[in-house]
C-alpha cells in the first residue's frame, strides 16, 4: 500500500474517531482523580493527532513542493 491510501485511511479512522458519542451521557467518572473523561478522551485523540500528522509531514510529504519552492526561491534571489 502507497503512502497516500494509508494516510487516507488513518484520517478517516481519526474523523471517525473524534466523534466520541459514547461519553455523551451524564458520566461521573475522573480520570486520574479530577480529569473528566471526555476531557481526558479529547486531549490523548489530541496527542494522538498530532503525532499521526507529524508523521504524515515527515514521511509522505511529496518531495516535488520541496523543489519547487526551493526553486522559485532561486529564481527571485537571482532577479
Amino acid at each position: 500500500m502507497s503512502r497516500s491510501p494509508l494516510v487516507l485511511v488513518v484520517f478517516l479512522v481519526l474523523l471517525a474517531l473524534h466523534q466520541d458519542v459514547w461519553f455523551w451521557h451524564d458520566d461521573k467518572t475522573l480520570v486520574l482523580g479530577f480529569l473528566p473523561v471526555g476531557l481526558a478522551y479529547h486531549a490523548f485523540y489530541t496527542i494522538v493527532v498530532a503525532v499521526f500528522w507529524g508523521l504524515v509531514i515527515k514521511f509522505a510529504w511529496p518531495n516535488e513542493l520541496e523543489e519547487l519552492a526551493g526553486e522559485s526561491v532561486e529564481t527571485e534571489a537571482k532577479d
